[in-house]
């Protein structure tokens, strides 16, 4: 009988594909469909100039969305915040979402960044994870359906 072996390394690619592989295996085995993404998303641009962005992971249950995505990214420049920017980029990701049956949307956020700009847009906090910030502050996710 071989000793086992753990090594402190990265995987590498081959290994890490053996990985997702036997991840799928095992949603099979347990009568689950393995998950897949597609990303959706927006840039806002004022001329030639990048204003800001948007974008999610909507996953699939195999070639059907599961109705859950989990926003990614939404970014405005400084220089244009508070101007409803990043509202709109988000009513239109979530405008596109439904058009493909998905219902429900959850990100992360900090507290020092924005939990009060997705509030208002409608989304509840599901959890908070206190002093994960080198200031004290939580990470926070939120959710909306």
């Amino acid at each position: 009988m071989s000793i086992l072996e753990i090594i402190n390394r990265d995987m590498t690619p081959s290994e890490l594909k053996r990985m997702q592989v036997g991840f799928d295996e095992n949603a099979v085995e347990n009568g689950v469909i393995p998950q897949g993404s597609q990303r959706f998303g927006y840039v806002a641009m004022d001329g030639e100039k990048f204003v800001g962005c948007v974008s999610g992971l909507a996953y699939k249950d195999g070639e059907v969305f599961s109705g859950w995505c989990f926003l990614t990214d939404l970014f405005v420049e400084k220089e244009y915040r508070k101007q409803g920017i990043g509202a709109k980029l988000l009513s239109q990701l979530e405008e596109m979402l439904a058009q493909h049956g998905i219902n429900k949307i959850w990100t992360w956020t900090a507290s020092y960044e924005a939990p009060g700009f997705y509030l208002h847009q409608g989304y509840e906090v599901f959890v908070e994870l206190e002093n994960w910030y080198s200031d004290g502050g939580s990470r926070i996710g939120l959710r909306k359906t």
